[in-house]
């Protein structure tokens, strides 16, 4: 079967939104390539495959469609197509990611590759799919570091937006008792499933299709990698009282000039700001929930 490739180069601010308009339509893969430094090299590649069937010509207006209306917001390039094979597109992506080291124990290995982890380290095989989450990107990097530092043995987790599950393994490993991954899009809850499974936490981790208006109950730690708007929301409709008293929220996946809107929301859900961590122009919020909430 060929495939239609479509890429967009642009710089690093901008990758994660491309990458999550183009899956979308890509059912089989999103590929971000960047330099030899990683994040810190632009420009930033993003590649997605579209069956080319009977569907690819529509497709390809939807693409051109939707990445135009994000154009509206950064200044992005038009995109351009070529036809390429079943193993060219398979090769594409898993060239692009390599075993990663994240934080004091961290370690990200794509499943086709060997690696032997050092004592103490916190091995996540890692086959991202289509959903995004591969472990490159900043706000996953902060996410990861900080779910380090603050999950505790025993801990109920909530992650909103779980994407390729990557942040709900890595608080199962770090000893989290359950954790509730949950994403609007069923192709990421499908490939949530399949990481958990091979990362042997699927009796940890439960994972459902559906939002905030979807999760019940209170949590000791919550995780929020999405943008800031949609953080803003969520903290609007009531995100606060899915954490319990005195327990925190991690907030990712926001732009440093996008920071204040999410402060705001903040001081109106009664919620302390207790720690900010900064890579590049990508900001992650540890905020606590007041004891005296209700």
């Amino acid at each position: 079967m060929e495939w239609l490739e479509v890429s967009v180069t642009v710089d690093n601010e901008a990758a994660e939104a491309v990458a999550e308009v183009l899956s979308r339509y890509a059912y089989h893969g999103v590929v971000i390539e960047t330099g030899p430094e990683g994040w810190n090299t632009e420009p930033v590649v993003v590649r997605a495959y579209l069956p080319a069937d009977d569907h690819a010509r529509a497709n390809k207006r939807r693409v051109e469609e939707a990445l135009w209306h994000l154009g509206q917001i950064w200044p992005i390039p038009d995109p351009t197509f070529r036809p390429v094979a079943e193993a060219d597109w398979e090769e594409a992506w898993k060239e692009q990611l390599r075993v990663l080291h994240i934080g004091q124990r961290v370690v990200i290995r794509p499943s086709w590759l060997d690696y032997t982890p050092a004592p103490g380290e916190i091995v996540i095989d890692l086959d991202p799919g289509m959903a995004f989450g591969t472990g490159l990107h900043p706000t996953t990097q902060l996410c990861l570091e900080a779910l380090e530092e603050l999950v505790q043995p025993g801990m109920e987790v909530l992650d909103l937006g779980t994407g390729s599950g990557i942040l709900a393994i890595a608080a199962a490993k770090f000893g989290a008792r359950s954790v509730k991954a949950v994403d609007n899009d069923p192709v990421a809850v499908k490939t949530a499933r399949e990481n958990a499974t091979a990362n042997d936490v699927q009796e940890v981790i439960r994972v459902a299709e559906g939002s905030l208006e979807d999760v019940s109950g209170d949590y000791d730690l919550v995780v929020v990698n999405i943008l800031a708007r949609v953080i803003a929301e969520m903290l609007q409709a009531g995100l606060a009282t899915r954490i319990r008293p005195g327990k925190k929220l991690v907030a990712a996946g926001i732009i440093s000039d996008q920071e204040a809107t999410v402060i705001e929301a903040l001081e109106r859900g009664e919620l302390v700001l207790v720690e900010r961590r900064q890579r590049g122009d990508w900001v992650c919020l540890v905020i606590k929930r007041d004891q005296g909430l209700s």
